[in-house]
C-alpha cells in the first residue's frame, strides 16, 4: 500500500488517506455566507476521494475578511449553509474542516480579479487592524494598530467562531496563522513593531497567537483534532526563520496541537520567494525533524509521486493540495490509478475506474 493511501487517525478522527483539499478563498460568499457555489465546489472534491476537506480562509468578523466577498462565521445565520456542505462531504467518506482567519492589514482588498488595490470605507471597505498602523504595501489600507481592547475582540472571535463551526458539524478546526493575515502580522517582526507585551520579543510575538489558540481550545472537544497553519519563513532579511517556526511549534505540540501546517511568505511585499516544486516542504520536514510533531505541506504538489515521495521521506504527514483540485477535483482516484492502489470509488463512478 503507497503510504499516501494510508490511513491516519487524529484523536477522535480518522483520515481515510493523506491527501487534504488546501483551504482556497473562492470569493464568492454574500455577507459570509456560503452558498451553491460552495456545495458543488467542495463536494466534488469528496466525491473526489479527498480524506480532509478544509473550507477556504473563513472570517471571524467582518473586518476578518480578505475581500467583501469572503466567507464569514461571525453570526448563527451562517452555520445553516456550511452544515449542508458538511454533511454531504461526510456521506462520501471525507472529513470536513474549516479554517479561522482574520485578514488584519490584507483586508479590505477586491476579490482578485477585479484587482488587488484597497477597497475604501465608502465604496463598502472598512477599517482595517494590524499590529502596527504600517500597510502591507503602497496599494493597501493603512490599518489602526490594536489596542488591548481589540486584541481581546480578536481572541473572543476565533473563539465563537469555533463554537459556530463545531455547530455547522466541521471535525477538524485550523487557525490560519501564515500568509501574512493578522495572527503572522503579530508573529513577524518585520510587521510587528510594538513595544508592549505583544512586541519585540518572540515570546512577545508570540502571545496573540497562543491566546487565540487558548479560546479555540476551550470550547473545542478533546477528541477534535486541531491544525495550526504556520510560517516556515517569511523569505525576507529581518523576518521570522525556519528557526522561530521549529521554536513555534515546538510550543504549539506541547499545548495539544495536533498538526503543523507548515506554509511559508506572505507578510511584506518585498519578500523574494523561491518558488518551485514542493518549495515549502524543507520548512514542514524542518519542523517535524526537529520537533516530532505531524506535519502537513503544501505549495506546488502535483502529482501521486512527488506527494508519495514525502511522505516516505518523513518530510511531512500529510499532503496539502490546491491548484491541482483546481484543474481536477478528482486528484485523488488518479493517484491511485498511478500508484496502482486499488481505493473506493463512488458507486456512481465504478464503471470509470480500470
Amino acid at each position: 500500500m503507497a503510504k499516501l493511501f494510508s490511513p491516519l487517525s487524529i484523536k477522535g478522527v480518522t483520515l481515510k488517506n493523506r491527501i487534504v483539499v488546501s483551504p482556497m478563498c473562492q470569493y464568492s460568499a454574500v455577507d459570509g455566507f456560503a452558498n451553491d457555489w460552495h456545495l458543488v465546489h467542495l463536494g466534488s472534491f469528496a466525491v473526489g476521494g479527498a480524506a480532509l476537506i478544509l473550507i477556504e480562509a473563513t472570517g471571524v468578523s467582518p473586518e476578518a475578511r480578505i475581500s467583501v466577498s469572503d466567507l464569514g462565521l461571525w453570526k448563527d445565520e451562517q452555520i445553516e449553509k456550511l452544515a449542508q456542505i458538511n454533511a454531504f462531504v461526510k456521506q462520501q467518506g471525507a472529513v470536513p474542516g474549516i479554517q479561522l482567519a482574520h485578514a488584519g492589514r490584507k483586508a479590505s482588498t477586491m476579490v482578485p480579479w477585479e484587482g488587488r488595490d484597497e477597497v475604501k470605507p465608502e465604496n463598502g471597505g472598512w477599517q482595517t487592524v494590524a499590529p502596527s498602523a504600517i500597510p502591507y504595501a503602497g496599494n493597501y489600507p493603512k490599518p489602526l494598530a490594536l489596542d488591548a481592547e481589540g486584541i481581546q475582540k480578536v481572541i473572543a472571535d476565533f473563539t465563537a467562531a469555533a463554537e459556530r463551526a463545531l455547530k455547522a458539524g466541521f471535525e477538524v478546526i485550523e487557525i490560519h496563522a501564515s500568509h501574512g493575515y493578522l495572527l503572522h502580522q503579530f508573529l513577524s517582526p518585520l510587521s510587528n513593531h510594538r513595544s508592549d507585551a505583544y512586541g519585540g520579543s518572540f515570546e512577545n510575538r508570540i502571545r496573540l497567537l497562543l491566546e487565540v489558540l487558548d479560546g479555540v481550545q476551550s470550547v473545542l472537544p478533546r477528541e477534535k483534532p486541531l491544525f495550526v497553519r504556520m510560517p516556515g519563513s517569511d523569505w525576507a532579511a529581518g523576518g521570522w526563520t525556519p528557526d522561530d517556526a521549529s521554536a513555534l511549534a515546538q510550543i504549539l505540540k506541547d499545548r495539544s496541537v495536533d498538526v503543523m501546517d507548515v506554509t511559508s511568505g506572505g507578510v511584506v511585499s518585498h519578500q523574494k520567494i523561491a518558488v518551485g516544486p514542493a518549495y515549502q516542504t524543507p520548512f514542514a520536514a524542518k519542523v517535524k525533524r526537529e520537533t516530532g510533531a505531524l506535519t502537513s505541506t503544501a505549495g506546488l504538489i502535483t502529482n501521486a509521486v512527488q506527494a508519495e515521495s514525502i511522505l516516505v521521506n518523513e518530510e511531512a504527514d500529510l499532503i496539502m493540495v490546491a491548484r491541482e483540485f483546481l484543474r481536477d477535483p478528482h486528484f485523488p482516484l488518479r493517484a491511485a490509478r498511478d500508484l496502482k492502489v486499488h481505493i473506493d470509488w463512488p458507486v456512481q463512478y465504478e464503471r470509470a475506474q480500470w
